[in-house]
């Protein structure tokens, strides 16, 4: 349920916020080399209307310059200077964002559209804080709720980074992110989590409320403690202590004897179950005797 009650409370939080709902969106100006051509069109009609939300969950009324999207190929100057897992990236400063047509997107990405979604929140939450810092794990698990819904596969990767992995500080989480792809799955995983239970234990607000202080000079920290009422170190203690039924027993649930014990309880409700079938066999039986022995 907790996916359901998130996605609601964001769509209640853009139609009630006291914010000015923006009246346009930024403009995104696709470039492609001549062998890109027909990945252009696919861009183009990349529903723009969905960043109205994000601009006002932001706090942002103005649309701000155009964003400039360029298409890059394997053999530019973009490609060599990112990871070959990396589907595309954004230069908030610069207004830009790059993008590999002929790359896979990894999680927390299914398509390049969501890539490009994804990329262009970045570019909007810098906006938001005037370009002041931002903790990267604040900035990529914004951009991951901003983008999309939490669903089945984001619990089960949190589950198990709830159950094999020691609690994993915010400031490590900003290490895994340059990390190998398992490395930034967790870093994901684990950032996109972290937003989330913010939004949901102060409200949906709480992360467009902390960058709307910035731009007058006061670092994210501060901002934080202004909003959420206590600093990031005892926020984060605090998810961890709400998932701590998981850090105590999910381990033991995955050893050997916990399997067992699973497979003997249904051991035994089949064996009930049977019973009370055969039972209820041999009372039909009966009545059906006594009937005919009757006539």
């Amino acid at each position: 349920m907790r996916p359901l009650v998130l996605c609601v409370a964001l769509l209640l939080a853009v139609a009630t916020s006291p914010s000015a709902v923006p009246s346009a969106v930024p403009q995104l100006n696709i470039e492609a080399p001549p062998e890109l051509a027909k990945e252009v069109a696919r861009f183009q009609s990349f529903d723009r209307s969905r960043l109205l939300g994000v601009m006002q969950l932001l706090r942002i009324t103005d649309p701000g310059p155009a964003i400039r999207v360029v298409l890059a190929s394997e053999t530019s100057d973009w490609a060599r200077q990112v990871p070959s897992s990396t589907a595309g990236f954004a230069v908030a400063e610069d207004n830009l964002v790059v993008l590999f047509p002929s790359r896979s997107p990894t999680y927390p990405q299914d398509s390049l559209e969501d890539v490009l979604h994804h990329e262009v929140a970045h570019v909007l939450i810098a906006r938001a804080a005037d370009g002041r810092p931002v903790p990267r794990w604040f900035n990529e698990g914004l951009a991951m709720a901003l983008e999309r819904t939490w669903g089945l596969q984001d619990e089960a990767r949190l589950l198990q980074e709830l159950t094999f992995v020691e609690p994993t500080s915010l400031d490590d989480v900003d290490r895994l992110f340059d990390g190998d792809e398992g490395a930034r799955t967790r870093a994901y995983t684990l950032a996109g989590a972290f937003v989330r239970d913010l939004m949901r234990e102060h409200g949906s607000s709480a992360p467009g409320d902390i960058l709307a202080r910035m731009p007058g000079g006061t670092w994210f920290d501060d901002a934080f403690v202004q909003v959420i009422g206590h600093r990031v170190s005892e926020e984060e203690t605090a998810f961890w202590e709400r998932h701590r039924f998981w850090n105590r027993w999910g381990p033991f649930f995955t050893t050997t004897t916990a399997l067992w014990m699973g497979v003997t309880v249904l051991a035994l409700v089949a064996i009930v179950r049977r019973r009370q079938k055969s039972a209820a066999l041999r009372q039909r039986w009966e009545s059906e005797t006594e009937t005919e022995d009757s006539q």
